[in-house]
């Protein structure tokens, strides 16, 4: 049977605050970073400690997801500032991208040594993995990782795959720590055999690219299958963090009783004022209704949540054979519309009326505007949350509520256990 942590609270410290310490650490008067050797007074400035945050040197268990566009190093480095870490995303990153994105985050951050992220994504290509695969870093993978290495990231992270070994290992001999992301608990092992650092755990209910597995049952699942596992770089165990449906600090303080160490949030930053998201993609989320995600093949040839909408409906229940025939032959249904589009070939107002590219009221003989169709067949990304996520707020704002509302939380819980007599 799995032992949920502890969870102390400490309320006599100069502070308005309550801070909360899980009994599974030290409670030294003093804290050390891995990432530097400076002695932190503890609590002085946590209200949460766990793992995640001692690796780090950082004030909360909250990581930004990386969300390319959607998020940016603007927001990153807020995330970063508010106390957090930021983490930089991004799909077919060039490195002259790359090095932009991060003198970006870099020029926005307050401390100019605060930790920060990459999240780049490595899926495996040829042998028995998707025909609709390929490598998104166009055989750049190693000059990205020198990239990343020379400019003081702290922490480097995996999505849709993982990177070669020697990758790992040049990670951890510069000192950076290695996360992966996974969906389902069967790829917890080779997480391990490659030498993580960190697993993230991210149920189906996440935006963007993701499996079927709730939350609540990967999240436990995975982190009793890392029990006595240690990582390669610090020898310490191997943490889990939490994402899918992370939205406020009530899911916060469920994760680390489900075991994890820090939180994994992206939908919720999506509405944020320092967000790179464009407006449409803001609005998508801001007026989201319960039913009104989907997991699709459509636009990568894997499994991600979006915003509903009758084009991608139409394509999974309309076309559903040509679905299927496009991702046996390694083609990407969504680029086999764009391409048509680019190359010229518009189709009329009735068609389009059949792909749901149109609303069925246009009339027929109305005018069809590439550049509107083009922004149409753009996926706006976002979790089950967002059906509850309709108020934009600064990255501060954001984590504040987050913390100060699982102190709250974890305060109430613990206020629930009772003594029971000595017999």
């Amino acid at each position: 049977m799995r032992v949920l942590p502890q969870i102390q609270l400490i309320d006599n410290w100069p502070s308005s605050s309550c801070f909360v310490l899980p009994s599974l650490f030290s409670s030294s008067k003093f804290s050390t970073s891995f990432l530097s050797t400076t002695p932190i007074p503890f609590p002085l400035w946590k209200q949460i400690r766990t793992d995640i945050t001692d690796l780090f040197g950082i004030k909360h268990p909250i990581l930004l997801a990386g969300m390319n566009v959607a998020a940016g190093p603007k927001l990153a480095a807020a995330v970063t500032n508010a106390g957090g870490m930021g983490v930089l995303g991004g799909i077919s990153y060039t490195p002259e991208m790359l090095r932009e994105q991060i003198d970006e985050i870099k020029k926005h951050l307050i401390d100019k040594k605060a930790p920060f992220g990459v999240d780049l994504l490595l899926p495996q290509v040829g042998g028995n993995a998707r025909k609709t695969n390929y490598d998104y870093t166009k055989g750049k993978l190693d000059e990205l990782i020198d990239i990343i290495i020379e400019s003081g990231a702290k922490l480097f992270v995996s999505a849709v795959g993982v990177p070669p070994k020697h990758v790992v290992e040049k990670l951890h001999k510069n000192g950076i720590l290695y996360m992966n992301m996974i969906g389902h608990p069967k790829h917890v092992k080779k997480c391990l055999d490659l030498g993580v650092d960190i697993i993230c755990a991210q149920g189906g209910e996440g935006g963007g690219h993701t499996g079927d597995t709730p939350t609540t049952v990967l999240v436990p699942t995975v982190a009793q299958l890392v029990k006595g596992h240690k990582s390669p770089l610090t020898g310490k165990p191997v943490q889990v963090v939490a994402a899918g449906g992370i939205w406020n600090g009530q899911l916060l303080a469920s994760a680390l009783m489900m075991g994890a160490s820090g939180v994994w949030v992206g939908t919720r930053f999506v509405l944020s004022k320092e967000a790179g998201a464009p407006k449409a993609h803001k609005d998508a989320v801001r007026t989201s209704g319960f039913d009104d995600n989907i997991r699709t093949t459509i636009f990568t040839g894997r499994p991600m949540r979006v915003r509903a909408n009758p084009y991608i409906v139409n394509w999974e229940e309309d076309r559903v054979v040509e679905l299927k025939k496009c991702l046996a032959n390694g083609k990407i249904p969504h680029e086999v519309d764009l391409d048509k589009l680019m190359a010229g070939e518009v189709p009329s107002i009735a068609e389009l009326k059949k792909i749901g590219l149109v609303a069925a009221s246009a009339p027929d003989n109305a005018e069809v505007d590439v550049d509107d169709l083009l922004d149409s067949l753009m996926p706006h990304l976002m979790g089950k949350c967002a059906a509850v996520v309709n108020e934009e707020k600064s990255a501060k704002e954001i984590v504040d509520e987050f913390v100060n509302d699982a102190v709250a939380v974890i305060k109430k819980g613990n206020a629930q256990l009772v003594s029971l007599p000595k017999l």
